[in-house]
């Protein structure tokens, strides 16, 4: 065993009595190092005598002196306290993703530190760096219950950073996570909202030196979900929805992973899978068949008609056969219809036959009572699967305290107990529980489509052109894609090329079947909304790409690629390098906006639309050419356009 010792600011006042005050001042400066290729993270003692680290790259600084500790039963740990390196090992993973990749790899080296406080107590640190990122964790040993007050974990960024954070006028901002991506410099992040200086997690910060650092956390169990404060001079301080009061955690307290995810490039911050790499392996048992966790896309009534009857349920399953479509999601509004469990069982053994899976939807308040083993969960799950439909949608935990993020893993666990699949509503964003439980086939935590039928809508170009390398960073979110009625200040093939460069394993796609199927406008892209994959076996984002002003990201699946560009802005030409196809030929069916065509009218298109000022859309532009490594294609993107390209390997 290596022990290093980095002696406390408590020792130090010892030292000085005893020794020169140049040593003393030597002692205190004292660092412990590690390093992982360009990273290379120091452990130290703050002018406070508080426990802090930073993180340097290409020797440029990443995270300035940040503070590390926690407050339990009272006590403030890593105050006045000495660290010794206990272990230092290497991680390596391989697993299957259902997203960006099929397959994540994963290296990494992880330092467990113990941290012995003046009190003779202590407790562990474990700090792992990777080519993704840096990322550390508390590890407090008790029985019983342990209450946590609050931590020290804070995150000091270089001046000039640019930050992406998302904002919502209302207290909504914090509950679900649905605000818009907007940024601001560092300098501004403690005024910069009207809902205060609290902001969630995830944060985008595009660092003055060049690259990207984002940081999140990972393995959220067990604990309170972190939001972040930004608290002046760069800095932004670990912030829990108890406040004050704290929370409560049974046995040995373990944090989630908080993450410093790293990247060079925007190809390599949507690719970055440090965030799932850091939850537990699916349990072995659980999770022992998986053949039932099917991605897939599914039809959706809400857009065009919010609460459903049971007839118009049912045609919404010969839409989704005739869209080749896995999935039907039967919102809000089915437990009233008469006698709803033999209606729902109907539906789903009609459903069945054709191919096609029912998920159902809750409110979590409803079924959120931890007493005797969240019994009416389990009631509820054991109706729902005695119906036949294959998941649920559970909507508005309206927060992310310890008792709700309890209630998130149990509604996971009890629901893989069934097989059935979970989508959540109303959540905080990812923290990579999907590895975890593959079961979670979707989670909202975005400001998504619905937004264009609310008051606060539509959605900007811009916002659309952020989350790829934001939100959807750390995991699968739940947009409800493609609204060609009410698209806002966006385009048809904007619209379209969300499919791509979003992804959630379960797609629920979010314009009228009918509406799809029939209308002459749409059928140039058709084929494309049939055929687009819900997940993916490889990701690339072109060099072009920018956040909140064009995001072009490709995606293959087997041996065909698909191309998404988002463009926010004026229309600009813009050349396609197809160096990232495989050898051989392809056929490349490409679908933009015609801006020399007639605009579309969307008036009496969608009863729920609010079209505002933009009640017209262009309409699509197909075409078709053969294509290798070598090609560039040229395309023309409209104003807060988009385009797509298939390609179908030859």
């Amino acid at each position: 065993m290596r022990k290093v010792i980095l002696t406390s600011a408590f020792a130090i006042a010892i030292l000085i009595s005893i020794t020169s005050c140049k040593n003393a001042t030597e002692e205190k400066n004292k660092v412990l190092s590690m390093r992982y290729g360009n990273t290379e993270v120091s452990l130290l003692t703050a002018a406070n005598g508080q426990l802090a680290f930073l993180i340097n790259k290409d020797r440029q600084v990443v995270l300035d002196t940040s503070l590390l500790g926690l407050k339990v039963e009272g006590k403030h740990l890593g105050k006045n306290a000495s660290l010794s390196l206990l272990e230092q090992k290497e991680v390596a993973l391989e697993y299957p993703l259902n997203g960006i990749k099929s397959k994540a790899s994963y290296t990494g080296d992880l330092y467990i530190y113990e941290v012995s406080e003046a009190d003779g107590s202590d407790w562990k640190l474990e700090f792992q760096l990777s080519n993704e990122g840096v990322a550390y964790r508390y590890m407090v040993s008790g029985e019983g219950t342990q209450h946590v007050q609050g931590e020290e974990s804070s995150f000091k960024l270089p001046n000039e950073t640019k930050v992406w954070y998302f904002e919502r006028d209302n207290d909504w901002k914090l509950k679900s996570h649905a605000g818009e991506w907007l940024s601001a410099d560092i300098s501004e992040m403690p005024t910069v909202s009207k809902m205060g200086p609290i902001q969630g997690l995830t944060l985008t910060c595009e660092l003055p030196q060049g690259g990207y650092a984002l940081l999140a956390e990972a393995g959220l169990f067990n604990y309170s979900g972190m939001r972040l404060e930004a608290i002046g001079k760069n800095s932004f301080k670990a912030n829990f929805e108890e406040g004050d009061a704290g929370f409560d955690v049974k046995g040995r307290l373990t944090t989630p992973w908080r993450c410093i995810l790293l990247a060079d490039t925007l190809n390599d911050l949507a690719n970055n899978t440090m965030v799932a790499s850091l939850n537990p392996a699916p349990d072995a048992n659980l999770f022992a068949d998986t053949d039932w966790i099917k991605p897939g896309k599914s039809v959706w009534h809400w857009w065009s008609g919010k609460y459903v009857n049971y007839k118009e349920e049912h045609d919404m399953v010969d839409d989704a056969q005739s869209l080749g479509f896995s999935y039907s999601m039967v919102d809000e509004g089915w437990e009233r219809w008469p006698n709803k469990w033999e209606s729902v069982t109907k539906l789903c053994d009609y459903a069945k036959e054709k191919g096609v899976g029912i998920f159902v939807w809750k409110h979590s308040k409803e079924i959120n009572f931890p007493e005797n083993d969240y019994a009416v969960m389990r009631h509820f799950l054991d109706s729902v699967k005695q119906t036949g439909a294959v998941g649920v949608k559970v909507d508005f935990m309206n927060g992310q305290g310890k008792s709700i993020i309890s209630f998130d893993e149990a509604l996971l666990k009890k629901a893989a107990e069934r097989q059935l699949m979970v989508n959540f509503h109303g959540c905080q964003q990812s923290s990579g529980e999907y590895r975890t439980y593959p079961n979670e086939v979707t989670r909202e935590g975005i400001r998504g489509l619905e937004v264009n039928h609310m008051k606060e809508g539509p959605l900007p170009a811009s916002h659309n052109a952020a989350l790829p390398f934001t939100r959807y960073v750390t995991g699968h979110g739940d947009y409800t894609p493609l609204g060609l009625t009410e698209p806002g200040e966006t385009t048809w093939a904007h619209q379209l090329a969300t499919l791509v460069t979003f992804y959630s394993p379960f797609n629920c796609i979010a314009e009228n079947t009918q509406f799809l199927l029939k209308t002459k406008s749409v059928q140039p892209a058709l084929d494309f909304i049939k055929t687009v994959p819900s997940v993916w076996d490889e990701t690339f984002v072109l060099p072009q790409s920018k956040i909140g002003e064009l995001a072009a990201i490709a995606r293959r699946k087997n041996n065909d690629w698909y191309l998404g560009v988002l463009r926010s802005g004026p229309s600009q030409e813009m050349q396609i390098d197809c160096s990232f196809l495989g050898d051989g030929e392809y056929l490349a069916e490409i679908i933009t906006d015609d801006t020399e065509a007639e605009r579309i009218n969307l008036e009496g298109l969608n009863k729920e639309a609010n079209l505002r000022q933009w009640n017209t859309a262009l309409p699509f532009k197909k075409s078709t050419e053969t294509v290798s490594q070598e090609k560039t294609i040229s395309i023309h993107l409209a104003e807060h356009g988009g385009a797509t390209i298939k390609f179908t390997k030859k």
